[in-house]
């Protein structure tokens, strides 16, 4: 460079790390969060991940057995041995190819300025997972350790030892509104369009709704007194009318239970949501609408999980399997008993609902008892639908055949399993992933019918 040039003045300036840049942080995670979703190790994006080996020890107490869990606990088993081949689990290990992500069993040393065992009184697992996250945070200087897992109390406890602690998100539905009612009322409308509608019995003209026209969805088509139930019917591309239909001496007492019965009576739907409190009938309106449909299946099954009061074992019970199984089936027992009992001993549609009970064509049963079968020919019924896991919804969906018809019912406000919400359950997760769908409808049903005193319950209480 010529003497009498001037070199350029240069400046560094700061800049802010990339995202690739910053130290990826270390999720640890509960037993709760891999027998809810044993594919939640993948979903940490290029972050790190960290089995507590105590984790380990308690998924393997998980392994037998036919329940959700034990899947769950035994297909993550499947992974981690897969992933760790020609590594041992003390090494980070990576989760993909094309990932950043790694992950590893670790066990808490005396690392750690806290001991949550000595804190807490107990050496339960879950302060053994705790101290492992306390551990982390004094031999992974500089970065964020978040436990994740689905225990409430957990959560609480890591916070009491300044540890961050999440829930696992994987699934959820993030808005809960967004899980749609399947109606809405459209209000001061041309008296034309109502009398139209009572005359054809449908209307292909439908630029007249307020929003985007959804698929089986339902409406209240209102001008001042008068008015009309309605449905997009997606297969014929138009507005049709919903009449109150009868169902095997069950007949609809408010426009939202119209609109779940002419979905459970329609053949072009395959995939039915009921939601709704207690008393607003979607159990009965299920079941009388699978009896009503009796010639076009071979069979209705009507199932729930059983969820153990008090989270013990059904072997806490008395009696054989009958016995313990009993009170958690009774409430499906007693619809089919209101159905029979609308008409008189002697009348063929009466005999014909015991017939149908001794040739199993009608079978009430635990959820469990079903797991694995093809679903073929069937109408399936899933009642309390709310205490299943997303995957478990999945499960039952994938198993269905040729001509089979699922409903699922639930109230999503009224969880009995400690690792569910409003936003995580199946329920809520399937109503937010197939809205829309040609082959689904959903209604969430408001309004109770059971009794004047029950709506006070529900309302008050």
């Amino acid at each position: 460079m010529p003497a009498s040039a001037k070199s350029p003045k240069t400046t560094t300036k700061k800049t802010t790390p990339t995202k690739s840049q910053k130290k990826a942080k270390i999720y640890v995670l509960d037993t709760s969060v891999i027998i809810h979703d044993h594919n939640s190790i993948h979903n940490f994006e290029d972050n790190d991940v960290v089995i507590p080996i105590t984790v380990l020890e308690e998924l393997d107490n998980f392994k037998k057995g036919n329940d959700s869990k034990n899947y769950e606990a035994r297909e993550f088993t499947r992974i981690i041995d897969r992933l760790s081949a020609n590594h041992t689990l003390q090494e980070w290990i990576p989760l993909a190819e094309n990932k950043k992500s790694k992950f590893k069993i670790v066990l808490a040393n005396k690392n750690y300025l806290v001991d949550a065992e000595k804190v807490f009184g107990d050496k339960k697992a879950d302060h053994k997972i705790l101290n492992t996250a306390l551990s982390l945070q004094e031999t992974e200087k500089g970065r964020k350790i978040i436990l994740v897992t689905k225990d409430i109390n957990l959560r609480l406890k890591a916070k009491a030892l300044n540890i961050i602690a999440e829930d696992y998100e994987t699934g959820k539905v993030k808005d809960l509104g967004s899980v749609f009612s399947g109606k809405m009322l459209i209000n001061n409308l041309d008296h034309e369009i109502i009398k139209n509608i009572y005359e054809k019995g449908f209307l292909e003209d439908y630029s007249f709704m307020q929003k985007e026209i959804i698929n089986n969805h339902f409406y209240i088509l209102k001008n001042g007194k008068a008015s009309s139930l309605a449905f997009y019917n997606p297969v014929l591309d138009r507005i049709e009318r919903v009449e109150k239909e009868n169902a095997f001496g069950i007949k609809p007492k408010n426009a939202e239970q119209a609109f779940a019965l002419h979905a459970i009576l329609n053949p072009d739907i395959k995939l039915v949501t009921l939601q709704g409190v207690a008393g607003t009938g979607k159990t009965l309106l299920a079941l009388a609408g699978a009896i009503e449909q009796k010639r076009n299946f071979k069979q209705i099954i009507l199932a729930r999980p059983i969820v153990p009061l008090s989270n013990k074992d059904l072997g806490f019970l008395p009696g054989d399997i009958k016995d313990k199984i009993g009170p958690y089936m009774e409430p499906l027992f007693d619809n089919l008993k209101y159905i029979k009992n609308q008409f008189d001993e002697a009348d063929k549609r009466y005999k014909q609902i015991t017939e149908m009970q001794s040739s199993e064509k009608i079978i009430i049963t635990p959820l469990a008892y079903i797991r694995g079968r093809s679903l073929s020919d069937v109408i399936f019924i899933v009642d309390e639908a709310q205490n299943l896991t997303p995957h478990e919804v999945k499960t039952i969906i994938t198993r269905a055949g040729e001509n089979t018809k699922i409903i699922f019912t639930g109230d999503v406000h009224q969880i009995d399993t400690p690792y569910l919400d409003e936003q995580s359950n199946g329920l809520s997760y399937l109503v937010d992933r197939l809205k829309g769908n040609k082959l689904f409808a959903h209604i969430t049903l408001e309004k109770g019918e059971r009794s004047e005193l029950a709506n006070i319950a529900n309302e008050l209480l």
